[in-house]
């Protein structure tokens, strides 16, 4: 660098905005953080090394001393103890204390030496029959501190000493007392003879063990065991470790026992009662353990843990026995004991319902190979509240023992009688705090059973082996009539304290009387009062309806689905919804099944049935997707009037048919069809149209049996002849595609497929045009079986259905659910008689029925099935293909708007007669008539005097069809006119007949002089059937 003349030092700038010296500063206070950093980490080091080495210096030495004591204990006793009398257990001699001391139970040989000093003292104490003085000498009471340190210590060194050697023992862990030879038989005796309950240490022994988790070493004990070649005798004897546990358990903390509480990680229920099949292992554990005041002990015990939501299980090594499906089987299996009891109390069974409800909700549901399908609505459509997860899959013995004992009847009727009938017994005075506890814990226990469980059986037993329903009606009608319910207690963890008293009861009530009335028959319901009486179920149906209409309107839930799931990762608010959907679910179908009861023989008005608050706003609303009042719509159709849902099911269609362009007259698909092949040709020509052809225009034209086009252009009059005409041809009997009732009701024909090649292929064809005749509001006179209707609406058939079909062998199963004898002695078998066109096949209920002798206890089974047959399976194939038919224009949610009666009425119109005075205040008139003319007065006149059918055919001269509009004659579309025909009153003009325009609903009505002449010829007109050429 070269001189500049400048003697100053330049500064040094720094372009990061900082001055050296501040730069400095910086690193040195970074240095020394590092440093002191550094120092401490280096004190840690030599701290920890000192600790090291301290407990190693410590460890060194107690080996050495241990070593030293044992070659002690060796020369004075013997290597194998061959040196001891029993004078070496008293407690002046140091026998004891030093092995106690040096004992490793790793060690080989000192494993020996306890072996053998269990063994001499089997042998001593068997001699003199006084073990207490064997180890106290003369006097317990002075030396009573050193002997109990002295035997407890013992006891617990047996058994770890068989918990470290388990692995090498394995095939000896399950041995009994007789087998005196095996090492683990000695060791176990030893213990046992040491926990003689008279003994004055017994409980400062078990303290002991218990302190040191001897039910975790069990635990392990029993799964190496498992693990093992040698599956224990199962000849009676008890096993030795069995026998150690008998004297262990029974120690809970209660007077005379002092032993303290002890965690519940480590207690007998966390760490025994979750072992797979303990009882099998256990069987005579299970004895003892069924003691009343013992097993409330360890229920109640588990109880709390539930409600103070402690995680107590062990952790899971084998995804195929999960801790907590193991405790419940194991729970259930006890509870089915206990409960048989008399000395079985109340609060007893509320525990075994708590502890069994919390564990069946951390199950997945049970898949069983005998699960029935379900039939309701609500389990077809469920949706899952949460994303899927891993499904656990539990071992199917494991799985067999929980369904086994939870669905087992006696086991039910007892947990229902002792938690419903104590507190709803005929008693005047009456615990209702306990009672509602009582009813909440029984209620969830069966919600989650429901969930879990094969629900077809658990329902069986429920509904015909308990007095479920019957209890809980009495219970619910009282709150009812002292308008008072009981606040649920929290035996629920995510229910909100505020949960209507309602929402536990009848999530089990409703499911379950659903259930009964599936094989109630008519008398029974309607004469007899099974299982309530008409006048309580009018007073149910007013229960319900208000609850269905708080849960669905007045408090709705934020999110509407009817999901059924039990997986832990459902959050709190999640699950409240689960449950109060659930509720809302199975209230709407019961009341549904009430109307549908009600509809076969009225005993109550329909009314009852409707919402008292139903609003034009809320008709408006449930038009609209996606709103509270459609989903009501869907969820409860009958707490909306039946002209309301009409009139939502009319908008539906006429927004359908304009955004398909069916007003369009003149357009659409034309068909030439003959009036004497009418359905052939429809058939032909038809039945390949596409869903959208179908909802658009079709025009047809007809063709006379002289092959002459008739008169007239189709604007619609014709299409609806049309379909009168095939309808009838279709659905007539003498086809072969349908059947009639002894009611003369219309269902599918069972051996359709012998008369007709493609008989699937026409009902498909016949589904589509009845949903036609329905989506151009065209009512067609077809009267169809309530079993088959509901066909349309995908639900199922039940015995109380079969009279309308064949009230001969509806009589027959009556009978047969009667019977008082012994029904094995009418040989009757699991098969029925089929008899088509005089071809008779004989068909299996259930594979292998030929040679299943129907007997008292499967007959309700048989009952279902032969039901099931002739309602369901008979027609199953030509109902499925109806439907699809059928929902090619008429989508199924629309539908489920009805119930199959309603929907009858949707199909051809109400049956009652026409309202003359309806049509004539919505009647228009042209031409020169006017209301007050006399000629119109005339005519009305003439109408009234008509009978009933005469004046349906007049409707259907006029519109096409006979039957009316659902909603009277303000919607039928266009609206009837009157029009007068010819310009002057001439012969020429009055001699005509009365012309119509079926497509305009038109009367070309001439200006007849007289009444008498206008009936005439009006008569002459409706009667002529001449086709379209008249007009």
């Amino acid at each position: 660098m070269f001189f500049s003349g400048d003697p100053s030092t330049r500064k040094r700038v720094d372009l990061g905005g900082r001055s050296t010296k501040e730069g400095d500063a910086r690193k040195l206070l970074e240095q020394t953080k590092m440093e002191r950093n550094r120092r401490l980490l280096q004190k840690k080091h030599n701290s920890a090394a000192l600790k090291i080495q301290k407990v190693f210096r410590g460890r060194r030495s107690t080996a050495i001393v241990r070593s030293k004591v044992r070659r002690d204990f060796c020369e004075t006793y013997g290597d194998n103890c061959q040196n001891v009398d029993r004078h070496c257990f008293e407690p002046a001699s140091s026998f004891l204390p030093q092995f106690l001391f040096f004992f490793k139970a790793q060690s080989s040989g000192d494993f020996v030496m306890l072996v053998e000093t269990c063994r001499l003292l089997r042998k001593f104490a068997h001699s003199s029959g006084d073990i207490l003085s064997l180890f106290s000498g003369l006097d317990y009471s002075s030396e009573h501190n050193m002997v109990d340190f002295r035997v407890k210590k013992l006891a617990f060194t047996c058994i770890e000493a068989i918990h470290q050697n388990r692995d090498r023992l394995r095939d000896q862990l399950l041995v009994t007392p007789e087998e005196a030879t095996i090492s683990t038989a000695i060791l176990m005796d030893a213990m046992s003879l040491l926990l003689d309950p008279k003994l004055p240490w017994v409980c400062k022994i078990v303290s002991y063990l218990q302190k040191r988790n001897i039910f975790k070493l069990v635990r392990e004990i029993v799964t190496t065991a498992k693990e093992g070649s040698r599956s224990p005798t199962m000849n009676g004897s008890i096993l030795s470790l069995e026998s150690v546990l008998f004297l262990v358990v029974p120690h809970v903390g209660r007077e005379p026992c002092c032993c303290p509480v002890v965690d519940p990680r480590w207690s007998f229920s966390s760490m025994i009662l979750t072992i797979p099949f303990i009882w099998q292992l256990f069987p005579n554990l299970k004895v003892v353990f069924a003691n009343p005041s013992l097993s409330q002990h360890y229920v109640h015990q588990m109880a709390l843990c539930i409600q103070k939501d402690t995680h107590v299980l062990p952790i899971d090594t084998n995804t195929e026995f999960p801790g907590n499906a193991c405790l419940l089987g194991n729970t259930l299996e006890i509870a089915n004991v206990v409960l048989s009891q008399p000395e079985c109390s109340l609060d007893m069974a509320i525990d075994i319902a708590s502890v069994a409800t919390f564990l069946l909700e951390t199950l997945p549901p049970i898949k069983s190979s005998e699960r029935e399908s379900r039939h309701s609505s609500s389990e077809e459509d469920d949706d899952m509240l949460i994303d899927d997860v891993q499904e656990l899959v539990l071992n199917r013995t494991l799985e067999q023992q929980i369904t086994t004992n939870a669905i087992d009847s006696r086991f039910l009727l007892q947990l229902t009688n002792i938690l419903f009938h104590q507190v709803s017994g005929g008693t005047q005075s009456y615990d209702e705090d306990k009672e509602a506890l009582a009813i909440a814990t029984g209620s969830s226990f069966l919600y989650a059973a429901f969930n879990i469980l094969p629900l077809e059986r658990i329902m069986t037993v429920l509904a015909y082996r308990t007095e479920l329903v019957a209890v809980l009606w009495n219970y619910m009608k009282r709150c009812h009539e002292n308008q008072k319910w009981s606040s649920m207690p929290s035996v629920l963890a995510y229910l909100p304290a505020d949960s209507p008293g309602w929402l536990l009861p009848l999530v089990v009530f409703c499911p379950v009387y659903k259930h009964m009335l599936t094989i109630v028959d008519n008398e029974e319901f309607y004469e007899r009062g099974k299982p309530l009486s008409l006048q309580d179920i009018r007073l149910l149906i007013i229960i319900l309806k208000q609850a269905l209409w708080q849960l669905l309107w007045v408090n709705p839930l934020t999110q509407h689905n009817s999901g059924i799931s039990v997986s832990n990762d459902l959050s709190k608010k999640n699950r409240v919804d689960l449950i109060q959907n659930r509720v809302g679910v199975v209230i709407a179908e019961l009341l549904s099944q009430f109307q549908d009861w009600n509809n076969r023989q009225q005993f109550t008005s329909s009314t009852d049935f409707q919402a008292d608050t139903v609003s034009e706003y809320f008709i408006t609303q449930a038009i609209v997707e996606g709103t509270r009042a459609s989903y009501i719509l869907m969820q409860a159709p009958f707490l909306i009037p039946f002209t309301s849902r009409v009139k939502i099911f009319t908008t539906q269609l006429a927004t359908a048919r304009q955004s398909h362009g069916s007003e369009e007259i003149f357009a659409g698909n034309r068909f030439r069809i003959r009036r004497d092949h009418i359905l052939d040709d429809a058939y032909n020509q038809m039945s390949a149209l596409s869903e959208d052809d179908l909802r658009g225009p079709i025009r047809v034209t007809f063709v006379n049996e002289l092959g002459v086009e008739e008169a007239g252009i189709d604007g619609g009059g014709i299409f609806k002849d049309f379909m009168e005409k095939i309808t009838l041809a279709a659905f007539d009997v003498q086809y072969g595609l349908f059947k009639e009732t002894v009611d003369h009701m219309l269902y599918p024909n069972p051996g359709s497929g012998m008369i007709h090649g493609q008989h699937l292929q026409f009902f498909h064809f016949l589904g589509s045009l009845l949903a036609k005749a329905m989506f151009e509001g065209i009512l067609v006179d077809l009267p169809f079986a309530t079993f088959f209707l509901s066909k349309l609406k995908q639900k199922y058939n039940y015995l109380n259905d079969l009279p309308s079909l064949d009230p001969e062998l509806y009589r027959h199963l009556i009978f047969l659910k009667r019977y008082k004898g012994d029904i094995s002695d009418l040989e009757l078998y699991f098969v029925i008689l089929n008899n088509e066109y005089g071809e008779r096949t004989e068909e299996e209920l259930l594979p292998g029925g030929k040679d299943m002798r129907v007997t008292n206890k499967n007959v309700i089974t048989f009952i279902h099935l032969v039901s099931n047959h002739r309602l369901n399976f008979q027609i199953r194939q030509q109902s499925s293909h109806f439907l699809r038919g059928f929902q090619q224009l008429i989508p199924r949610e629309w539908i489920d708007m009805f119930n199959e009666h309603e929907l009858q009425v949707l199909i051809s119109g109400s049956a009652d007669s026409l309202d003359i005075d309806d049509l004539r205040e919505n009647t228009n008139y042209s031409g020169g008539y006017n209301a007050g003319h006399y000629v119109i007065d005339m005519f009305w006149e003439v109408m009234k005097s008509f009978s009933t059918e005469n004046q349906k055919k007049f409707l259907k001269f006029v519109t096409g069809c006979s039957r009316g509009p659902l909603l009277g004659f303000k919607y039928l579309e266009p609206a009837f006119c009157i029009q007068r025909a010819g310009g002057s009153v001439s012969n020429e003009a009055v001699d005509r007949l009365p012309t119509s325009a079926t497509c305009m609903n038109l009367l070309k009505l001439p200006p007849y002089q007289s009444k008498e002449q206008l009936e005439t010829k009006l008569m002459y007109a409706i009667s002529a059937e001449a086709g379209f050429d008249l007009s």
